[in-house]
């Protein structure tokens, strides 16, 4: 059997990992072995459990305050040492994140080959987003399979000059998540009854779902965002719901900023069905996050992205997303102007979904299965996979 090793650490890693993760456990002919970092510990945990995942290596890396470097330092060996016992045929990586661009590098070390989930994204300033920009950029070279969520993430791997034949559009795997977990929640509403309360509490208020937790808006751009919140929760028919990520460099602003307010729910971070519920409640979505980017659409909700730059331009280009920064006072306006200009919403709310249509994963676990297969070579998966380009885009 081949052994498949898919490595993860982060919240958004496991959310957009898990539907590949079963859909290759589908194939009798992989052994499919995971590592995770818990780079997330307890955020992680969440969608581990809701996923029914138990992870095969637990590496448990998570400390407080960690600088940058002595993560990637311990990533880097911890992974290594995961890697020469597991001696895997394939490492799978997903996104931005430091285990990604740790895993892809442990493999190259070993020259075992990589495939990178939800490659291509790029925003073109290598400070925004920090330092995940960076992190993508260094496992480009490295993969030999690049599984692009969209035509434009595709593109970008071509100008960087990427073999083709190792470039495959197949949809945002998130998507895939999003609609498992919204059927499973509507199976069992137990799974998402945390919210109950609040539904009830902010009964017939517009509510805005807010998340924030980006590095390089730490400081002014998280004092700027909590005075904006005050501001939007000053109307009688607005409710803000603010599930608090919990690093100190957010919850110390909220806490001298913001504090509590009666159409503020400011709660601790959501497990997966909890969020999808959230997002179902939200009339607006007012995020620095970059997986919200994509979900948010899916449920035709508007997304304000307090970020000057994305490394997802296609839901600005089709109009389910903008971009407005974290200036105060345009943060306020852009909310009013979706409170009170109904085109305005609708405009947004109708855009097409650019991220995917809910069968990402099957596509990747199908050209995985076709790279790694003894006597096949790459360029047949690039043609398998072709007449399912067309739609990967489609919501």
């Amino acid at each position: 059997m081949s052994k498949i090793l898919v490595i993860f650490g982060t919240r958004p890693e496991a959310i957009k990992l898990f539907p590949v993760i079963r859909a290759l456990a589908e194939d009798q002919s992989l052994s499919v072995r995971t590592c995770v970092t818990a780079q997330h510990r307890g955020l992680l945990d969440q969608v581990l459990a809701i996923a029914d995942l138990a992870p095969d290596i637990d590496l448990d890396l998570m400390e407080p305050g960690q600088s940058l470097d002595r993560l990637t330092a311990r990533l880097l060996t911890g992974i290594g040492e995961v890697m020469d016992a597991e001696r895997p045929d394939l490492v799978i990586v997903q996104g931005d994140t430091a285990t990604a661009m740790t895993g892809a590098l442990a493999a190259y070390y070993r020259k075992v080959p990589v495939a990178h989930v939800e490659a291509g994204l790029r925003s073109g300033d290598i400070y925004h987003p920090w330092p995940e920009e960076v992190n993508r950029r260094i496992v480009a070279p490295i993969a030999a399979l690049h599984l692009a969520p969209t035509e434009t993430s595709a593109e970008a791997l071509r100008r960087e000059t990427i073999a083709p034949n190792t470039i495959h559009v197949t949809g945002n795997t998130v998507i895939d998540a999003l609609h498992w977990t919204s059927a499973k929640v509507a199976a069992d509403p137990s799974l998402a009854a945390g919210l109950d309360a609040i539904a009830a509490r902010f009964a017939g208020k517009r509510i805005v779902l807010v998340t924030t937790h980006r590095r390089e808006n730490f400081g002014d751009g998280m004092a700027a965002i909590a005075r904006a919140i005050g501001r939007i929760a000053e109307r009688d028919d607005v409710a803000v719901l603010f599930p608090v990520h919990p690093n100190p460099n957010v919850v110390s602003v909220m806490d001298e900023i913001l504090g509590d307010r009666a159409n503020v729910a400011r709660i601790e971070p959501l497990d997966y069905p909890h969020f999808v519920r959230a997002l179902g409640m939200a009339d607006i979505v007012l995020t620095d996050s970059g997986g919200v980017q994509e979900e948010a659409p899916a449920l035709g909700k508007p997304v304000l992205v307090m970020r000057e730059t994305t490394e997802r331009p296609e839901g600005v280009a089709v109009g389910t997303a903008r971009l407005i920064g974290t200036d105060e006072t345009r943060i306020v306006a852009e909310i009013f102007t979706l409170l009170d200009d109904k085109a305005a919403y609708a405009t947004m709310a109708r855009a097409h979904n650019p991220f995917g249509d809910g069968h990402a994963a099957a596509r990747i676990a199908a050209i995985v299965t076709n790279f790694i297969a003894p006597g096949i070579v790459l360029g047949d998966a690039s043609e398998m996979a072709k007449g399912q380009d067309t739609h990967a885009d489609r919501d």
